[in-house]
């Protein structure tokens, strides 16, 4: 899923663009097909910390909007950052009042809102310019961002949210390796912000093994600017982390923490240094 698209200048380090924007609908289906087959008492399991199944998807619902919003309408009112907030902290804030505002709505309300409004925004990315300038991401250290970079983190977004729900009604992560391989692509474009503070020799490289259908190897070189995704691969890379999709997309969305992490990788070579690879975090956190 990979489609070699024109990178945008200035932004090679990112690696190979990602064109998750055929994946919109079909996940948008998968997340209706979730919600309607959940019993009553499911809306009211813990999802994430604070949140019920029904408090995440009302999170999703002000996904939706926000992105038509600011992106297709060009609507310019909506909350601002309050004195020396950071944008954690607000994204946090305006998350939360998003949701307590949202506890009147029943489940079926809620449930067909997310139909009719999902598939607007599955419909905006399908048009989207991939190379287009657009909202940063702050865990790749990139502001603006790609269109093709920011789209797939939507995507990964809205996938993460799905197991959440389905983890919360007892349900194991949907492995489809059509959605899991672009998750755990666009979740690793975060290597070179993670190890900005990693000083290397020049072409040091660092590299990420995933098997199975989903996974993937990614490789992190030291440019002497920093990291970059987009250097050729070294037979001897300094250091090796080969880790399975499950425990790497649970690492970058922080469902499970580094040392657990470590705990369940392989590392070859240098541990210092896959060490800091696995401090890895692909979402505001």
């Amino acid at each position: 899923m990979n489609s070699q698209l024109n990178d945008v200048p200035g932004h090679s380090w990112l690696g190979a663009p990602i064109d998750a924007r055929s994946l919109f609908a079909p996940e948008q289906a998968a997340l209706m097909a979730t919600l309607r087959g959940l019993a009553s008492a499911d809306w009211g399991k813990e999802a994430v910390p604070g949140w019920t199944v029904r408090d995440l998807a009302a999170h999703i619902l002000g996904d939706f909007y926000g992105r038509l919003a600011r992106d297709r309408d060009g609507h310019q009112d909506g909350p601002g950052f309050a004195q020396g907030e950071t944008l954690e902290a607000f994204i946090h804030r305006i998350n939360h009042e998003w949701v307590d505002a949202h506890r009147r709505v029943s489940p079926a309300a809620l449930t067909d809102t997310l139909d009719l409004v999902g598939g607007q925004v599955s419909r905006f990315f399908e048009a989207a310019d991939p190379d287009a300038p657009s909202l940063g991401v702050s865990w790749a250290g990139v502001d603006p961002a790609p269109m093709w970079l920011d789209s797939a983190r939507d995507f990964t977004e809205f996938w993460t949210h799905r197991q959440q729900i389905r983890h919360a009604i007892g349900r194991d992560t949907d492995a489809d390796p059509r959605f899991l391989a672009v998750v755990l692509d666009t979740f690793m474009r975060a290597l070179p912000h993670t190890l900005r503070e990693v000083t290397a020799p020049v072409g040091t490289q660092v590299q990420v093994l995933s098997d199975g259908p989903a996974g993937g190897v990614w490789t992190a070189t030291a440019t002497g600017d920093g990291w970059s995704l987009a250097e050729p691969d070294d037979e001897h890379p300094a250091a090796v982390v080969r880790l399975d999709a499950e425990t790497a997309w649970r690492l970058c969305a922080r469902g499970i923490q580094p040392d657990t992490a470590l705990a369940r990788v392989r590392i070859d070579g240098d541990r210092q240094l896959a060490e800091a690879v696995c401090q890895i975090v692909s979402i505001v956190y």
